[in-house]
């Protein structure tokens, strides 16, 4: 760990419950929500529910959850807003432009010249609301699905 890990943070908030979130997704190693401040439509946060600042401070097994629940949301993304493109990045560090200090996978339906500068302003909470609804509806779907 780079530095020491902060509890309060928020999106350790977000995981304890503390902070509402519209919610995409949730098992027992993570939590993919939508970014209030999105870079572009349907920017999801996936986030592990461990204290980890980057991607070496974590387990294996929340590695591997944390990309499993990022293959989900990216189909689900696909299905709802139809877009095949999706930026997937992650920041590590203030230098790489991290401002939350808790691991966590930004995924943007998006050409990546078309993202808005990182949290340069707040969506409507409304279609927030209702795109994670969206989301949520695709992911049950795509799980009711037979192998």
């Amino acid at each position: 760990m780079t530095k020491p890990y902060d509890q309060n943070n928020i999106f350790a908030r977000i995981i304890r419950g503390e902070i509402p979130c519209h919610k995409v997704y949730e098992d027992e190693h993570t939590l993919a929500f939508m970014d209030v401040m999105p870079q572009a439509r349907g920017h999801v946060l996936v986030v592990p529910k461990y204290a980890a600042i980057e991607l070496t401070d974590m387990p294996a097994d929340y590695l591997s959850a944390v990309f499993a629940t990022a293959q989900k949301v990216i189909a689900a993304q696909r299905q709802v807003l139809h877009r095949q493109g999706v930026v997937q990045m992650q920041l590590s560090g203030a230098d790489a432009g991290q401002s939350v200090f808790h691991y966590h996978i930004h995924l943007i339906p998006a050409h990546v010249h078309e993202l808005a500068a990182h949290e340069s302003q707040s969506a409507d909470q409304a279609d927030l609301a209702k795109l994670a609804g969206q989301l949520r509806a695709a992911l049950d779907s795509n799980n009711a699905q037979p192998d």
